[in-house]
């Protein structure tokens, strides 16, 4: 890494001994930090990766103890998944705490009490999901774990998410290691100071990483000339045996939806005997080999503890047992003994995982590569009930056929997943609202799976909102924006890009609904994401009408980013439908936030999370009436376009467990009403377009046309390249599409508009929005989308004054 790539370590006398480099395969960041006493990547002797998380415990709670009026039998541990969730764990074992970790793993109607995204990782989304939401609740201090500690930025994300919900005094931030650079320093100081709370960290060392200004393109071409990792030898397949455990029954197999004292006591309890009966299924093997203990992905606490007991248990287990696990990082292995990562072993997902990571997993310096000392006699996978199924078995490039080649015996474990139960349904369940009581819609056309709001205060200046949201004061979902009214020149500007557009949007609804139908069958309930998507379901149900004389049902549901679909909509859809039958309905793609929130939302429901869409320049859904990025004039507007109906929301003291999502019926705005107009003129375009949409369908569903509906999430891509070329730090402030930038303009405080050059008429009402706010519009080449809105990145009301107009300034 240092001869090669220029990637250096600098820093205390101890870090060297903790942390290796390798590469990795990820544009966002290429080096790794390859830990030695994680358990991770390296192998190491369980007592090792456990001890280096009970000091940084001690140190916590003698730092705690040295504070007056402060106590750490108040401390709740929060880890960071994937790879910090064993170190987490560890810690709050040397503290004697309440412990949960943030999980990509989400569960049907268990609501998240935070999210939070880490930019750098090559699996970003975190959700916070406690079987008890008030672990997070108290006023003590919360001891914050990660394995490194290099910008700050995922750990700020998390506070200012959880500290606008449940302040508290006193955060702890505990990593392995500290490689921050000044400026990092700074900002969590200075977040600390803006926040007006204490906020301490705690290290075994501390250093910093120096890297050339070409370290991507370095990393790159190292990696392209290494070319894939070579295949372990051929070799007869070792012996697979089964052991049941008997693991105590409702004992949580880790800190996903939370870990108590008591937890703590009965898997304390629990260890020697678990540790008998694995040494029996060990013990047949080779009594003087190597032994791997391997734990799976999130899954790092429950096999590191079983590994430090059978240490116990097994004649010379000190030196002989070590501990790892598998992990979604893709890492270039080179088998060289200066380097970190010798060999990789890559298999299929096997948990159905339902993010839209890579889906392929990694098990490092498993196999022994050239040399044979390093060779382990005896593999323990140990994984829990959700990850044990077919792509876990079968198949060449399966985890277990190639931990058979690789070793002399492999012995599974499997726990039971700890799945804690949702919040018992209500006994008289939420009820939907229909128009005209609630929206200008008819009461055929769409059942609203939502709260009625109207009479709640709920409504905050532009500028007020988006300085709450950036600085983490508030969740955007927690109020609305003031309804933009739009002057006579815009509403023109609407009507004219209605009547030129309404025949392409009745063709993209045509070719929806017809490959709907031969995909999903007659039965199709149609649920629309409140509220761009539910002109749409609108459309669909009568294109479906119409077309085939079918009733479809139609429900619009709320979906937030960060917080997930609603719950409670969920139960009433899964009480009243067959859950196979639901398509969820939106209007367009951007970068595909939505697309992604809903897939970890749906996952394990039984509801199918291919969301469909008219319009999908983020190519990031297979079901899509076309990929061109054009003007969907239902953007253009707000309730006025959709019924008369907020955006929805989403706050604890209006919403309770039992409720639907809420939202407000705007009927002082009747007189500006177009949504019954937009669905007309678009309707009235259905039989000229029949043909054409049936052929489209038929197209779509050809075999040979398979690869054009495959997502590529180009349009993420491009966020994330264009977030980088303008120094804005969430890839959430850049709204790719028409559409989204439309939302920019009336809702957000805009910074600047992105337009590809050349783009015509379907920008006319982005550049009169454009200039009545003072924001700059950037005609730009090899945009794939006709533009981009990017919000303000640093927002203050004194940079952009009281009024939202953007104030040009050379800084980005």
């Amino acid at each position: 890494m240092a001869e090669r790539a220029g990637v250096a370590l600098t820093g205390s006398e101890r870090l060297p001994e903790l942390v290796g480099l390798a590469l990795r395969e990820n544009r966002k960041r290429a080096h790794l930090l390859v830990s030695t006493v994680l358990g991770k990547h390296v192998p190491q002797r369980p007592a090792v990766v456990h001890g280096a998380g009970l000091e940084l415990g001690r140190r916590v709670r003698d730092l705690l103890a040295s504070l007056p009026e402060e106590s750490a039998d108040r401390a709740v541990v929060l880890g960071y998944a994937e790879t910090a969730t064993g170190l987490g764990h560890s810690v709050a074992d040397g503290l004697d705490a309440p412990y949960l970790h943030s999980t990509r793993r989400p569960v049907p109607g268990l609501t998240p009490v935070g999210g939070f995204e880490e930019e750098h990782s090559h699996a970003t989304s975190h959700l916070l999901l406690p079987a008890d939401p008030g672990l997070l609740a108290g006023d003590g201090p919360l001891v914050l774990v990660d394995d490194e500690f290099s910008t700050g930025t995922t750990v700020l994300n998390t506070i200012r998410e959880l500290h606008a919900n449940h302040p508290r005094e006193h955060y702890v931030v505990v990593a392995l290691v500290d490689l921050r650079g000044p400026a990092d320093r700074r900002r969590l100081a200075d977040t600390a100071a803006e926040l007006g709370v204490r906020l301490d960290l705690v290290a075994l060392a501390d250093g910093g990483v120096e890297l050339p200004a070409d370290v991507l393109d370095r990393a790159e071409r190292l990696i392209a000339e290494a070319g894939p990792a070579p295949e372990p030898p051929a070799a007869p397949a070792a012996p697979l045996v089964r052991v049941n455990l008997d693991w105590p029954a409702g004992l949580p197999d880790g800190g996903r939806h939370g870990f108590t004292r008591e937890h703590r006591a009965r898997l304390e309890a629990a260890l020697p005997g678990l540790a008998e009966q694995l040494a029996a299924a060990v013990e047949p093997g080779d009594s003087d080999g190597r032994v791997l203990v391997l734990g799976f992905e999130e899954l790092m606490y429950a096999p590191l503890r079983l590994a430090d007991a059978l240490a116990e248990r097994l004649p010379g287990g000190t030196d002989r047992v070590h501990y790892s696990t598998t992990t979604r990082s893709p890492v270039l292995a080179v088998d060289d003994p200066g380097y970190a990562i010798r060999t990789r072993l890559a298999f299929p997902a096997h948990d159905d995982p339902a993010d839209d990571s890579s889906r392929e997993r990694y098990a490092y310096n498993v196999a022994p590569g050239a040399d044979p000392a390093r060779r382990f006699g005896t593999v323990v996978l140990v994984v829990d009930d959700t990850a044990d199924t077919p792509a876990l078995h079968e198949g060449e490039r399966a985890l277990l056929g190639q931990l058979r080649r690789v070793t002399d015996r492999v012995v599974l474990a499997v726990l039971p997943s700890h799945r804690p139960s949702p919040p018992a349904g209500p006994a008289a369940p939420a009820r939907p609202l229909y128009g005209p009581e609630f929206s200008s819609y008819r009461a055929d056309e769409v059942a609203w799976l939502l709260k009625d709001l109207t009479g709640v205060d709920l409504e905050a200046p532009t500028e007020e909102r988006e300085e709450a949201v950036q600085s983490g004061g508030a969740h955007y979902a927690e109020s609305l924006p003031v309804e933009y009214q739009p002057s006579p020149e815009y509403q023109e500007l609407f009507h004219q890009a209605l009547r030129v557009s309404a025949r392409r949007i009745a063709l993209a609804v045509g070719t929806v609904a017809e490959t709907l139908l031969r995909e999903r069958g007659p039965g199709l309930v149609l649920a629309s994401l409140a509220r761009a998507g539910t002109p749409v379901g609108i459309l669909i149900r009568r294109w479906l009408a119409a077309g085939h004389g079918l009733d479809a049902p139609h429900y619009a549901v709320s979906i937030v980013r960060g917080r997930g679909i609603d719950p409670a909509a969920l139960r009433y859809l899964d009480a009243h439908h067959r859950a196979a039958d639901v398509v969820f309905v939106d209007g367009w793609t951007g970068k595909g936030a939505i697309t992604r929130e809903l897939a970890e939302a749906l996952a394990g429901t039984g509801f199918d999370p291919d969301l469909a869409v008219l319009a999908d320049p983020g190519r990031c859904v297979r079901t899509f009436g076309t990929r061109d990025d054009f003007l969907i004039p239902s953007a253009c507007l707000n309730s006025t376009v959709s019924g008369l109906v907020s955006r929805t929301v989403l706050r604890s003291d209006l919403i309770g467990p039992d409720d639907f999502h809420g939202a407000k019926h705007y009927t002082e705005l009747a007189g500006a009403d177009v949504s019954g107009a937009f669905l007309d003129t678009v309707a009235d375009h259905f039989a000229d377009v029949r043909a054409e949409a049936l052929a489209a369908a038929d197209r779509f569903l050809a075999p040979e046309h398979a690869e054009e509906r495959a997502p590529d999430w180009a349009g993420w891509a491009a966020v994330e390249r264009i977030s980088t070329e303008y120094g804005i730090d969430s890839v959430n402030l850049v709204k790719p599409g028409v559409g989204e930038t439309t939302r920019v303009m009336l809702r957000r405080v805009p910074w600047r508009v992105l337009a590809r050059r050349g783009a015509g008429a379907d920008l006319d009402h982005v550049r009169l929005l454009a200039a009545q706010r003072g924001v700059p519009v950037e005609e730009v080449d090899d945009l794939p989308y006709s533009c981009v809105g990017l919000i303000h990145p640093r927002y203050t009301r004194g940079a952009t004054g009281a009024s939202g107009t953007a104030v040009l300034t050379k800084e980005s």
